[in-house]
C-alpha cells in the first residue's frame, strides 16, 4: 500500500534481521527497496549475550538473502561499545571486501534505560584510527546533501564503511530528519524530549495547510544542535525499545518527517529522506502529508523531565483526568437511575450473579484512576528508572492490562468480558511525589467494564508498590475511583 502512494521513492525497513531470509521475497515484492541490519557482533556466543536469543546465523543469511536478490548496497548498523565490540572494528570492515555491504558505524547513543557511559563510548576519530593501521589507503568519500553518516572506502572493497558520528561531531546543521511517532507526535530530533502532536490536529479536521503551518513552526524550533552527549545522557527521553510505551510531550518539538516502527520503513520522498522504523514512519512529499493517526499532546506544566507510559493511547485519553487539581462531586451527565437494591443479593440474602442474557449489546467504556504517593525518594528513583528491580512504570503498565483481563477472576460475582480494548497510563506527579494510573477499558455487551477499569488501575498501583517497597513502605495507594463510563441503560457517568 504505501508503494501505492504518489511521490515515494524509496521505501526501506530496519531490522534485526531474524526473519529477513524467509519474508524478504515478499517484502521486495511489494515494493521493499532499501535495507538496514542491525548487528553489534560477528561471534555467535556475543550475539546471543546482546540479543538475549539465538539467531546469528539467521541474520547472516539474511544478509547474504538481500544481496542475492539485489539489494546494494546492503547497510549494515553495527553500535560499537567500549568493552563488548570495539575489537570486532577491523573484522567487520574485512566483510566489505568481497559484499556489497555499507557497514555503518554507530556512536554509543544516550536513551533512556541503557546506562549510557562516556568511557564506554568510542568515538568515530578513534574507529578512523584503528582502521587506517589495518587500510592506509582508506579514502573519504564525497558526502550526500543531508547525509548524517561520514562514508569511506578501502581501494578493491565491494563495500563502504560509513561512520554515524552523533555525539563527537553531530551534524544537526544538516540534518533533514522528521520522525512520526505511532502514536502520533511530530519529533524533529531524536535527542530532543520536546514533541507536537499531530493526531489531534488531523482528528480535529486540520486541512492539509494547516498541518503544513503546524510542522513548519516545529521545525522552525528546531535547536541548531542537540544539548550534547554529557546533557543528553541527563534527560529524560523516549528510550529506543520503548518508544510505543513512552510518551514525553512538551511545548516546543522535534525536526524532519521519519515514522517508525520496531522494524523500522524508510520512505524517501521528492527531496526529503523519511524513515518508518518499528515504532516511527517517515512520509515526506513536499508539502503533502499522508493521514497518519496520531497522538494527543500533553503538557507539563514542571520545568523538569518528565517520564509518562501508556500501553495505547487513544481519542479516550484525556490529560486533564490526571491532574492533581480538586475535584467537584461526581456529577452524571444524563438520566442515571440507581438501583434501590443491591444486584447481587437475592430476595433470601444470599449471593447471586445478575443474569445478564436479556440485555441487548451496547458499546461500552469505563476510566478508572488511582494515585500511588511514594515519596521524595522512591519518587526520584522512579523518575530516572534507577531502581534494583527495573522500570517500575513499565512493570505496573502489564500489571494493569493483565489485571483488566482476569477481572472476572479475581472479582467472584463479575461476569466475563471480552475486552475489544485495555490502556493503562502512568504519569509522575512532581508536586505530590506521586504516580496517577489512568485506566481505560472497552467492550461491546451486555454489562458494563467498570470493574475491569477499577481492578486494573489498583493492581498497576499495587505493582508499582511492589516495585518501590524495597525503598520506602511508606508508601500510599489513595483515591482509587471511578472516573467515566459509558454505554448501558443507566446513561453515561462523568466525573467532575
Amino acid at each position: 500500500q504505501l508503494h501505492q502512494l504518489e511521490g515515494l521513492r524509496t521505501i526501506g525497513i530496519t531490522t534485526n534481521g531474524i526473519n529477513l531470509a524467509r519474508l524478504l521475497p515478499q517484502l521486495q515484492e511489494a515494493g521493499l527497496s532499501t535495507i538496514n541490519i542491525s548487528l553489534d557482533t560477528l561471534v555467535p556466543a556475543k550475539f546471543e549475550f546482546i540479543v538475549r536469543r539465538k539467531g546469528f546465523h539467521k541474520v547472516m543469511e539474511g544478509i547474504h538473502k538481500a544481496i542475492e536478490l539485489g539489494y546494494s548496497p546492503v547497510k549494515v548498523n553495527c553500535v560499537v561499545m567500549r568493552g563488548l565490540n570495539e575489537d570486532e572494528l577491523l573484522d567487520f570492515v574485512a566483510l566489505t571486501e568481497g559484499l556489497p555491504l555499507d557497514v555503518r558505524f554507530i556512536e554509543y547513543m544516550p536513551f533512556d534505560g541503557n546506562k549510557w557511559n562516556f568511557k564506554k563510548m568510542v568515538s568515530y576519530k578513534e574507529m578512523l584510527d584503528t582502521l587506517r593501521q589495518q587500510w592506509p589507503e582508506l579514502e573519504k568519500l564525497p558526502e550526500e546533501e543531508s547525509s548524517t553518516a561520514k562514508a569511506f572506502k578501502i581501494p578493491g572493497f565491494r563495500g563502504r564503511v560509513s561512520f554515524i558520528t552523533s555525539m563527537s561531531e553531530h551534524f544537526c546543521g544538516t540534518c533533514n530528519r522528521l520522525r512520526i511517532t505511532a502514536d502520533g507526535n511530530l519529533k524533529v530530533c531524536l535527542f530532543g524530549n520536546s514533541e507536537v502532536s499531530l493526531r489531534d490536529h488531523l482528528r480535529a479536521g486540520a486541512s492539509e495547510e494547516e498541518l503544513r503551518r503546524i510542522i513548519g513552526a516545529a521545525v522552525g524550533r528546531k535547536k541548531r544542535q542537540h544539548a550534547g552527549m554529557f546533557s543528553i545522557s541527563q534527560m529524560k527521553n523516549r528510550p529506543m525499545i520503548l518508544i510505543e510505551l513512552f510518551l514525553m510531550c512538551q511545548d516546543s518539538p522535534p525536526a524532519i518527517p521519519s515514522i517508525s516502527f520496531r522494524d523500522s520503513l524508510h520512505v524517501q520522498g521528492l527531496r526529503h529522506r523519511v524513515s518508518f522504523s518499528s515504532q516511527m514512519v517517515t512520509l515526506w512529499k513536499g508539502g503533502w502529508l499522508p493521514q497518519i493517526p496520531l497522538l494527543a499532546q500533553r503538557w507539563l506544566a514542571s520545568g523538569l523531565p518528565q517520564r509518562h507510559y501508556g500501553s495505547h493511547l487513544d481519542s479516550d485519553a484525556n490529560p486533564k483526568c490526571l491532574s492533581p487539581e480538586p475535584r467537584a462531586p461526581a456529577t452524571p451527565s444524563g438520566p442515571l437511575p440507581t438501583s434501590d437494591q443491591l444486584t447481587h443479593v437475592d430476595r433470601e440474602g444470599q449471593v447471586a450473579m445478575v443474569d445478564v442474557g436479556g440485555k441487548p449489546d451496547t458499546e461500552r467504556v469505563a476510566v478508572a484512576s488511582a494515585v500511588v504517593l511514594l515519596g521524595p525518594v522512591a519518587y526520584k528513583l522512579v523518575q530516572e528508572n534507577q531502581l534494583k528491580k527495573g522500570d517500575a512504570l513499565v512493570v505496573a503498565q502489564l500489571a494493569g492490562v493483565q489485571a483488566a483481563k482476569l477481572t472476572s477472576q479475581l472479582i467472584p460475582l463479575c461476569h466475563h468480558v471480552a475486552l475489544s480494548h485495555v490502556q493503562v497510563q502512568l504519569e509522575l506527579d512532581s508536586t505530590r511525589h506521586a504516580v496517577v494510573v489512568r485506566a481505560s477499558c472497552r467492550a461491546r455487551g451486555p454489562t458494563g467494564v467498570e470493574m475491569e477499569a477499577l481492578t486494573s488501575a489498583a493492581v498497576a498501583a499495587l505493582a508499582l508498590y511492589d516495585m518501590c517497597k524495597a525503598v520506602s513502605r511508606d508508601i500510599v495507594l489513595a483515591e482509587i475511583k471511578l472516573v467515566s463510563k459509558t454505554g448501558g441503560q443507566r446513561g453515561d457517568f462523568h466525573r467532575t
